[in-house]
């Protein structure tokens, strides 16, 4: 497997993962899902938004690169978040719609990367106003692992609750080999 496809793979895993992880959330009410658990971002809905604003904020700093990916326009059009915290969506209905509206964007996107713009050097400023310059291909790959990551302190908040997601693994969706 090559490294674009790579990159669609983990766009898809991440869409798939999403929409697993939004069906079981639904089962909870609105209270449920804002009550303070004492993860990193409080509640499930928190921990929901705070990847949404990562992504937006990820996906507005792709949106610069040499390339000038069509697919990230509609991504430049939305606010940037103000913080990592920042609680846009208050329940799971417009959180969701928001999201499958988001993984669709990163799909399609995700099939616009050639394997020479994986070799650029992406420049961006962060939220605190420090340049950087990094390896788009590494950010690509954090950018992917962030949401994982994140999506796994959501399941574990969601099995304390006493929802089960079901099987979370890339395996699931890695092709055969002939």
């Amino acid at each position: 497997m090559n490294r674009t496809d790579h990159v669609c793979l983990m766009a898809t895993y991440n869409e798939w993962m999403n929409a697993n992880i939004y069906e079981a959330a639904k089962r909870l009410s609105d209270e449920e899902l804002s009550l303070n658990r004492n993860a990193y971002f409080g509640s499930i809905i928190g921990t929901l938004n705070h990847l949404v604003a990562g992504d937006v904020i990820w996906l507005q700093r792709f949106a610069g690169h040499p390339a000038n990916y069509s697919a990230l326009e509609p991504i430049q059009q939305l606010p940037a978040p103000k913080s990592l915290n920042q609680l846009t969506f208050s329940n799971i209905r417009d959180l969701s719609a928001h999201r499958i509206w988001l993984d669709k964007v990163i799909v399609e996107w995700s099939r616009s990367i050639t394997e020479a713009h994986l070799d650029d050097t992406l420049s961006y400023t962060n939220m605190v106003g420090t340049p950087a310059d990094k390896s788009f291909f590494g950010l690509l790959m954090h950018f992917f692992n962030h949401q994982t990551h994140h999506r796994g302190q959501v399941s574990t908040l969601l099995s304390q609750a006493g929802v089960d997601i079901g099987n979370t693994d890339l395996v699931l969706l890695v092709p055969s080999e002939p």
